[in-house]
């Protein structure tokens, strides 16, 4: 019994991977880029776990808080360009979940 692999193939389905992971994080660290300089900085609130483990205290979150408000307002952006910045995170984001979405259905229809 022999078994034989097409390399040819196996080179096309590496690449592709690798163009789609990297197209994927640059989209999503594009966004997350966009959303910071809308003045949108995601805070994110103190996870409590079962044994009482708090990722951050009540008074970093308050100080992240602050200083993402503060951020903000020191912004060189005008209204329209935060508005813009805002529309191109969340078409960014929009770009990531249509990249999971086409990978699942090209493993789920095969096409």
């Amino acid at each position: 019994m022999s078994v034989s692999i097409d390399w040819l193939a196996f080179l096309q389905v590496f690449v592709a991977a690798l163009v789609g992971a990297a197209a994927i994080v640059t989209f999503y660290a594009l966004g997350l880029r966009l959303l910071v300089r809308s003045g949108h900085a995601p805070v994110v609130s103190p996870a409590e776990f079962t044994d009482a483990i708090t990722v951050i205290s009540d008074k970093e979150l308050k100080r992240a808080e602050k200083q993402a408000a503060k951020a903000a307002k020191k912004s060189p952006l005008t209204e329209g360009q935060k508005k813009f910045a805002l529309v191109g995170a969340y078409a960014c984001f929009a770009m990531c979940a249509a990249a999971v979405v086409a990978g699942i259905l090209l493993i789920v229809v095969g096409h």
